[in-house]
């Protein structure tokens, strides 16, 4: 039996893969801890954990009739972004996929009411969404397979979390598989318009386009950190007004692999809250806890609920 061995909610932006120097320039002379949060998580966790599989919930890909899970044995090639081919330019990728596992988690699109089809066609689109994250996450370690599925743009909050529980059962149905999941994607998402966006490319909070919007990520990334998944997914009407990325569908599939209001897992933050061209960003890192994703709180998480 499969199980999911770690989670996380992570942010792609491009700033991540440009030179150190583009970054320094574009963020007051300072490194983005974006970037140093991801270096630390991938030696915290994806240097030293037990698994095989990475499954990206990539925010970026967008379906229509049905969810994708990609199926292939291999993808390889060069990347170019279409958003920004100057910054993101013939990125060379190579990694195994897992279609043993795209295969078990369609299985279970019946039993859940939804559409997943698992396509391993060679020419196939690839996102940034995931690359950027498998290029501090997963490069360097071969063996390590990665697996994206897209969000579906006709699909709403309730079909997105049942993707997650056909996730979740797919991944159990794979024997001895072990898991991580990845919601690639960011909170509150609205870019400043172009004639002032270049005022607002440093990274500190006070460049999010409103402050509501700032406070509506942060009071998520307080919950996220007390394990209050409940409360996330039961203020998203709340949070949908500052345009959170992909309506926040990465995590609401995440969520649904995790065990919805019942998951108890608090997040470990790596890097700081910060800004990319009006929008909020962070990475949080959700660890199995002992008891499993829906272990009971403590009387000391109780207090705050």
């Amino acid at each position: 039996m499969g199980e999911i061995v770690g989670a996380g909610l992570l942010a792609h932006v491009p700033t991540i893969v440009l030179p150190e120097r583009t970054r320094r320039e574009l963020n007051e002379g300072k490194e983005i801890t974006l970037v140093t949060g991801l270096r630390e998580l991938r030696a915290d966790v994806f240097e030293t954990l037990d698994y095989d599989t990475v499954v990206v919930l990539d925010s970026h890909w967008a379906t229509t009739v049905e969810f994708v899970v990609t199926a292939q044995a291999r993808r390889a090639g060069l990347f170019t972004s279409e958003e920004l081919p100057r910054g993101m330019c013939r990125m060379p990728y190579d990694f195994p996929g897992d279609p043993e596992l795209a295969r078990n988690v369609a299985s279970f699109a019946g039993a859940h009411g939804t559409w997943i089809t698992p396509i391993d066609d060679e020419y196939l689109p690839i996102y940034y969404a995931t690359i950027n994250l498998w290029k501090y996450l997963g490069e360097g370690l071969p063996d390590k397979r990665w697996v994206s599925i897209g969000v579906c743009q006709t699909g709403d909050m309730e079909d997105h979390l049942r993707l997650g529980r056909a996730l979740a059962d797919g991944i159990a149905a794979t024997p001895g598989r072990k898991v991580l999941v990845i919601a690639s994607g960011a909170l509150s998402h609205t870019f400043w318009p172009l004639r002032e966006l270049r005022d607002h490319e440093a990274s500190d909070p006070r460049h999010i386009f409103t402050p509501q919007a700032r406070a509506a990520d942060l009071e998520r990334i307080a919950w996220f950190r007390q394990g209050r998944h409940d409360r996330v997914l039961a203020t998203m009407p709340e949070f949908w007004k500052y345009k959170p990325e992909a309506r926040f569908s990465h995590y609401l599939m995440m969520a649904g692999a995790l065990g919805e209001e019942a998951c108890t897992a608090p997040a470990r933050q790596y890097g700081e809250y910060e800004n990319s061209v009006g929008t909020g960003q962070a990475h949080l890192w959700f660890d199995r806890p002992p008891g499993g994703w829906t272990a009971p709180r403590t009387p000391q998480e109780s207090v705050h609920a």
